[in-house]
């Protein structure tokens, strides 16, 4: 059932989105683990109808908050106020109160600001004023952020970056794929595409996938790799790497998160068991970003690739355990 659905949402995706299909596999996979993404490229890839469409597609309710320096927190999560026609305090929801936001350039926020999505981000609910409210199941944070443009935005504390299971970039198209944008969007723009797009799964359908994905098989020998990974990154080979790297590598939340990921991304494949093959397609997006170094993110994925390449997998027949 679940690779139906999951199927069925990246077709639907890919009437907007074209040759991105790695990149929606791994959304997907992120979604049917219950994860946060964010997504960090280039203006006009696509970012933000790539978050519309899956919306669309899963049939959710759709929040999008353009982040600004003037934001304040209260603007992201809601804030009570005095009514006097009932002679007393109100809450007025915030757009956190979704199941699918998208957080547009998060790093254009003051930090204070930012910090307004930690505890929706990892316990899908809001404080205010002393009272907790829980958001609406399911609840996703897409967030973006430009890479080039440094002036007026704010670095993501790790804090922050550690509650997004993934860390995703788009990428540019290819010749072809390119024509084929040109050839779907010649006599429409991309508002009408999008408008014209209907739920390929219901909201019941993706809460049923999550519940699949969190029973998919994990052998013991994969969860010792997955320790193993996550182990080697807090030395990352010794003393030859501790000039760039700062104590600490992946926090425990990464480790479960890469367990996680790589659940939802054997879901999303057809398969109710992991294998070696889905735990490293999820390894970079999701432990990159977790490393806290004063190198570029090139540096860093060269990291966690050279920890894939040196971590001995285990081989097994996993259909058969």
């Amino acid at each position: 059932m679940g690779q139906s659905i999951t199927s069925a949402i990246r077709e639907n995706v890919e009437k907007v989105i074209v040759g991105k299909t790695d990149v929606i596999d791994l959304l997907l996979a992120a979604i049917a683990a219950g994860g946060n993404v964010l997504i960090e490229d280039l203006p006009g890839t696509g970012k933000t109808m790539l978050a519309r469409a899956l919306a669309k597609s899963m049939d959710f309710s759709f929040g999008r908050i353009q982040f600004t320096p003037d934001l304040l927190p209260s603007d992201v999560t809601g804030l009570s106020y005095y009514d006097q026609s009932v002679s007393r305090f109100v809450f007025r929801e915030g757009p956190v109160f979704t199941n699918l936001l998208l957080a547009d350039e998060i790093n254009r926020a003051t930090p204070r600001t930012q910090s307004a999505l930690l505890e929706c981000m990892e316990e899908k609910s809001v404080t205010v004023d002393g009272e907790t409210r829980k958001l609406k199941a399911p609840f996703f944070v897409i967030a973006t952020q430009n890479p080039v443009e440094t002036l007026g935005t704010y670095p993501l504390p790790e804090a922050q970056l550690d509650r997004f299971m993934m860390k995703l970039h788009i990428g540019n198209l290819s010749s072809r794929e390119e024509r084929s944008m040109v050839d779907r969007l010649i006599s429409r723009d991309n508002s009408s595409v999008l408008n014209d797009l209907s739920p390929a799964a219901t909201l019941e359908q993706v809460l049923e996938i999550q519940k699949q994905a969190m029973n998919v098989r994990v052998h013991d020998e994969l969860r010792d790799y997955i320790v193993a990974l996550c182990q080697a990154s807090r030395t990352l080979g010794g003393q030859s790497h501790a000039a760039y790297l700062q104590p600490g590598g992946i926090s425990p939340r990464g480790t479960i998160s890469l367990v996680r990921a790589s659940q939802g991304y054997a879901l999303v494949m057809g398969r109710d068991y992991v294998v070696p093959e889905d735990i490293k397609a999820v390894a970079v997006p999701v432990l990159a970003h977790r490393l806290i170094c004063d190198e570029d993110e090139s540096v860093r994925i060269s990291r966690i690739n050279d920890l894939l390449s040196k971590t001995p997998v285990p081989t097994e027949d996993w259909s058969r355990l």
